[in-house]
């Protein structure tokens, strides 16, 4: 064991004068803190299950996407670990809900100032469903240089349907949508009266 103040190189010490050099002599400041995952119960606390979950790596994992990678309406997690290494992708095996997806579509050619986006992007939706508010921003960045899909997803739970989205567009225009069936996604364009729905195969035109 080396005296008080020297370095222990059995256990990778190491010293710099400038933090920068770091990098530049391959060293990482990574302790390999093993990530950790939360589960929001009801909106009220958060549940640490990172050991149930199988997704407490400790691979540095810096860039986190969640996304409907399999298109059954269960949000997944896809993970990028900084030191390089495989991707990781945990799927969400929890009981499958009810749920709702919502892609925009803006109208900057409304002339409204200021215009919305086509995407949607900066825009607020608030749902209404079985007695809850749902509040998600329509905001696809997401963590370190990672980019989520454009579309707002929403738990439902039990309930079979949306009573009220409302959208308040980037342009100013708050927009309501009423009475939409749960278990699918839907678009909705800035100013229309009604919503089309997005049947896997069938391309809708940006």
């Amino acid at each position: 064991m080396p005296a008080p103040g020297k370095l222990d190189r059995s256990l990778k010490e190491f010293w710099v004068q400038n933090p920068w050099d770091i990098v530049a002599h391959g060293h990482n400041l990574s302790s390999f803190e093993r990530n950790r995952v939360y589960l929001n119960v009801r909106g009220n606390q958060f549940m640490e299950i990172s050991h149930l979950t199988r997704a407490d790596s400790d691979g540095d994992g810096r860039a986190a996407v969640a996304a409907d990678f399999r298109n059954n309406g269960r949000m997944d997690l896809l993970v990028r670990q900084v030191g390089g290494g495989p991707l990781l992708l945990f799927e969400n095996d929890f009981p499958a809900k009810n749920y709702l997806k919502v892609t925009l579509r803006g109208r900057p050619e409304l002339g409204r100032v200021p215009t919305s986006n086509r995407q949607g992007i900066g825009a607020r939706l608030i749902a209404e469903a079985g007695g809850r508010r749902i509040i998600r921003e329509m905001m696809p960045l997401n963590s370190f240089n990672s980019q989520s899909p454009c579309i707002a997803h929403f738990g439902l739970g039990d309930a079979d349907r949306v009573d009220r989205l409302t959208i308040r567009w980037p342009s100013g225009r708050e927009q309501l949508v009423s009475s939409i069936p749960a278990n699918g996604h839907v678009v909705v364009t800035e100013g229309a009266a009604e919503f089309e729905v997005v049947e896997p195969g069938r391309i809708i035109p940006p």
